[in-house]
């Protein structure tokens, strides 16, 4: 394991996925103080998943084909331009753009870096790796809206957008100096033609991991929508306290995640996803439940806990699929395509269900759809283990 690199592109990561979560929490009053209405704000966060969701598919084939460390570069520098950009915007139209390209940046940051290290990760290390690359995500969510926070309160709307730049520029110049060159890269099958998503679907497996996450991430669009609207109306939290909900079960997942993947490389990592996906579905109910405030916290604990207990197996499967597939960037690609899509689905759904029903309907959905990704992904995945001692 060439942990020179791997730390690299940990760094471009977290870098990338800090900025964004210190961007996000702000932009919904930057965008208001510009005379943004509802629609608005719904674009500016729509253009985002939109635009990453359609590239995707395709950079991730790309980065097969020709290499990975072109798309991680432009991506960092692009989201260092749009900290600029952010920073003189003087309309609603220009926000929503910049989200748009930010969205493209994204795809190519972080599926790419994770693909690479897929490409150098050891046999039967796959957990460990992509639990520890999985801290550099969950870190960078947790902390960003936290220092995004104390930049604004103390130096200004501007100041946070400065340190998104600053720690983007970072990891853009060490990417560029420090990552080996393209020709360098110990690809799995440089230079060659990586197989069709209409093949890669038909892969039992590649389908179960993709429902899987979709699902857990139309749950966890659920829980960011509505459990800060708990928070504020049933329980009266401060705009702190709302904050904390969302960030404990997102510190819950960086902390476990790295001791989930040691078990992963030494248990079944199909039995690891199941249980990491009851948890979650364990949660959605108990959020019909909450009878107390600290019920709240706990149960948004619980989300994290799934979240943290599922992903490291998921990732390892992923990362021996794209090993065998000969289309680590490709599969990897899938399956971030899957969360983004899960996300605003989730959102979606869980608007749409708590204006016909209620709340607790929304997240009874969630858990219902949870549980059967859940049974879905171990009766694709049921000859998992003959493919990876394959």
């Amino acid at each position: 394991m060439n942990w020179k690199i791997f730390r690299i592109l940990f760094f471009a990561i977290f870098s990338s996925v800090l900025g964004q979560g210190i961007v996000v929490p702000l932009l919904p009053v930057y965008a208001q103080k510009l005379g943004a209405t509802g629609i608005h704000i719904g674009l500016i966060f729509g253009a985002f998943s939109f635009s990453m969701s359609v590239v995707l598919p395709f950079i991730g084939r790309l980065s097969d084909r020709s290499g990975r460390k072109p798309f991680i570069i432009v991506g960092l520098f692009a989201y260092f331009a749009a900290s600029v950009a952010f920073m003189f915007s003087s309309n609603v139209t220009a926000l929503i753009v910049i989200r748009f390209l930010q969205g493209i940046a994204a795809a190519m940051i972080t599926p790419v870096a994770e693909a690479y290290i897929g490409d150098i990760t050891p046999r039967g290390k796959e957990g460990m790796v992509m639990g520890l690359m999985n801290v550099a995500y969950c870190g960078g969510l947790s902390a960003g809206p936290f220092i995004g926070g104390i930049a604004k309160d103390a130096f200004g709307m501007q100041a946070a957008f400065f340190i998104m730049g600053m720690i983007c520029l970072c990891g853009f110049m060490m990417s560029s100096l420090l990552l080996p060159s393209r020709k360098e890269e110990k690809l799995i099958a440089k230079n060659t033609e990586p197989p069709r998503y209409r093949v890669i679907f038909q892969s039992r497996h590649i389908t179960g991991l993709f429902l899987f996450r979709f699902a857990y991430s139309i749950c966890l669009g659920i829980v960011w929508s509505f459990a800060p609207l708990i928070a504020d109306k049933e329980y009266g939290f401060s705009g702190t306290a709302t904050g904390m909900v969302i960030m404990l079960g997102v510190f819950v997942s960086a902390v476990i995640m790295t001791p989930m993947g040691h078990l992963a490389d030494r248990f079944s990592k199909r039995m690891l996803m199941a249980a990491g996906g009851l948890v979650t579905f364990a949660a959605m109910f108990f959020f019909t439940r909450l009878h107390a405030s600290w019920e709240l916290y706990a149960v948004s604990i619980l989300v994290g806990v799934g979240n943290g207990v599922s992903m490291p197996p998921v990732m390892a499967m992923t990362v021996i699929l794209g090993r065998k597939n000969a289309a680590m960037g490709t599969i990897i690609s899938l399956l971030i395509l899957a969360e983004s899509m899960g996300a605003v689905a989730g959102s979606v759904l869980g608007g749409s269900i708590v204006d016909i029903w209620n709340m607790k309907a929304a997240f009874g959905s969630g858990g219902a759809v949870m549980l059967l990704a859940t049974l879905l992904g171990m009766y694709l995945t049921s000859d998992f283990r003959r493919l990876e001692k394959g």
